[in-house]
């Protein structure tokens, strides 16, 4: 998934000429370290952190893509937070926009974060861009002498008014190392992003007789870890060719040749992970989550809407996710796909209008609702199953536009489509709430279903707990019917064992193949038996009686 969201950030960030009317603005130089932003700290003190410091290509502004989505400018800081298990390590992003290694311990940014820093953690470091600026003036004052010496020099800081003493480079990257460890921590240094500029041999110009190879040298001299993302950054954009490297950058700036947009955030954040791992500390790789799972949203256009094959008939309508229908790709089933025989076709008919990518949010806005309820007759039944997409936070590109807000309550937060236009986001129980509400006014019953768990959280407690806890509030107060499918599989899968039920997906930890969606569709039937009133019982086949 994290290669085709880089791919769709590119494709997106492509487009965006074609729509612009008017001459494009010159790249503005603001100076976000003066800008009231808020460091988060630790989401939960009592875990290892990842802890990062730098500038705003590693958190740019408010880390917020300045309203403008994927096409905005972004630091990697914020997209490679998705490659971490938040229940084992928190990914916490201190980096300020404008400062150098010099303003960013002079501003007591560094006092700050190492107020937190405990044994255990990892510390990322990243400065350079801002480093080369003048020692001393009215504007920012923020420029390090050259180099990795012991020099320095003594000014009268003219923004500041204060006496200071300037140091090298080198010797604020090492102070930040000694801090660090003197906490406990591990710290690593990361050389600066390459700049979107080209050499005469047409190659994108590398940092290594510079702040790159200082950032190496100290890192070499004081046995810390050293991730040259310079080096690799460049050489992807080697590989990629120039049309694509300026895909990377905010497009409605053509002179920006600093801030990366989304696609290229994604990318810097890609090979930091690779050179973490490059390391060789175990503990990267057990705060890492499982490979990801190939979750595209599906594109309508090739899904074939289903319709009752006898009207006269009531029929019963399935809604949710790629879980629920797959349609073979990747070798991934739905278990809706393998619910049919569970119902005789004589008595009721049977609609899959799941697709793949949505949430509860996004089925209900791209209309696919709408097309379910004009079908929907009194005597109808409709098994709702969202929340492996509606997840995560609002605004953040890597949702692609699908998050839902969390809760059940009436609270909305705007977000900005890719067409730039606004989205007033509810909460995923007022979307399952609208779903309960509109079939039930059409005469219709509603089961809403927790969702099936992930291929490596069944063992552990249970799965989807807050959105169960959702579904049962919004079925309470609506009038509809609760099936806990999350636990229903996961007690399915402990009897089944460990050994057994990895077999039954296509990919890391979301998707069922074949036999899997058999299991779940089987679990799934086992489920509406137990609900109160049993509505599909004069339905179901021989084959659906014996399930247990």
């Amino acid at each position: 998934m994290r290669f085709l969201s880089l791919m769709a950030g590119l494709l997106l960030a492509a487009a965006l000429p074609a729509c612009a009317q008017q001459p494009l603005p010159a790249a503005v130089n603001t100076d976000p370290a003066r800008a009231q932003v808020t460091l988060p700290a630790p989401a939960n003190p009592a875990l290892p952190s990842i802890i990062l410091i730098g500038d705003s290509t590693v958190r740019n502004g408010r880390d917020d893509g300045q309203g403008k989505g994927p096409a905005g400018q972004w630091g990697w800081g914020n997209p490679i937070a998705a490659y971490f298990d938040p229940a084992k390590v928190n990914v916490v992003n201190r980096a300020v926009g404008g400062l150098s290694s010099r303003t960013y311990l002079t501003s007591g940014h560094w006092d700050k974060t190492l107020a937190f820093v405990k044994p255990g953690d990892i510390v990322l470091m990243q400065f350079g861009h801002n480093d080369a600026a003048p020692l001393n003036d009215d504007k920012r004052a923020r420029g390090t002498i050259r180099g990795t010496g012991n020099e320095s020099e003594e000014i009268d800081n003219i923004l500041t008014g204060k006496h200071e003493t300037v140091h090298s480079y080198g010797w604020y990257l090492r102070k930040f190392i000694v801090d660090a460890r003197a906490k406990g921590a591990t710290p690593v240094v990361v050389s600066l992003i390459p700049r979107k500029a080209w050499d005469e041999q047409g190659k994108i110009k590398r940092n290594k007789g510079d702040y790159a190879g200082w950032a190496e040298e100290v890192a070499r001299s004081e046995h810390a870890g050293f991730i040259d993302l310079n080096a690799m950054a460049a050489s992807r954009y080697d590989a990629l060719g120039h049309d694509a490297v300026m895909n990377l950058f905010p497009l409605t700036t053509p002179d920006e040749h600093v801030h990366t947009n989304w696609a290229g955030a994604q990318l810097n954040a890609q090979l930091v992970v690779a050179g973490l791992k490059g390391l060789g500390d175990k503990r990267i790789a057990a705060y890492l989550k499982p490979a990801e799972d190939e979750r595209p949203v599906v594109d309508a256009r090739s899904v074939r809407d289903e319709a009752p094959l006898n009207p006269a008939l009531p029929t019963l309508f399935l809604v949710g996710d790629s879980t629920v229908k797959s349609g073979g790709a990747n070798g991934a089933i739905g278990w809706g796909e393998r619910i049919a025989p569970y119902f005789d076709a004589r008595k009721i008919n049977l609609v899959n209008a799941a697709i793949g990518g949505r949430s509860s949010r996004t089925f209900y806005t791209e209309g696919r609702w709408d097309k379910v309820l004009a079908q929907l007759k009194r005597g109808d039944i409709v098994i709702v199953q969202f929340g492996h997409n509606d997840g995560g936070r609002i605004g953040d590109p890597a949702m692609k536009n699908r998050a839902s807000a969390p809760g059940t309550g009436p609270e909305t937060v705007e977000d900005t489509r890719p067409d730039g236009s606004k989205e007033q986001v509810h909460s995923f129980g007022w979307y399952m709430a609208r779903y309960v509400a509109d079939a039930r006014a059409r005469g219709a019953t509603v089961i809403l279903a927790s969702p099936v768990p992930h291929r490596d959280r069944w063992q552990e407690g249970r799965d989807f707990a807050t959105f169960a806890d959702w579904d049962r509030q919004v079925a309470q107060d609506g009038g509809a019917l609760f099936m806990d499918l999350t636990m229903i599989v996961s007690d399915g899968y402990r009897r089944a064992g460990a050994a057994t039920v990895d077999t039954f997906f296509s990919d890391a930890r979301t998707h069922t193949n074949a036999q899997g969606a058999d299991f779940n569709a089987a679990r799934v039937v086992a489920g509406l038996k137990t609900l109160p009133g049993n509505p599909l019982a004069g339905y179901f086949t021989d084959k659906a009686v014996a399930a247990k």
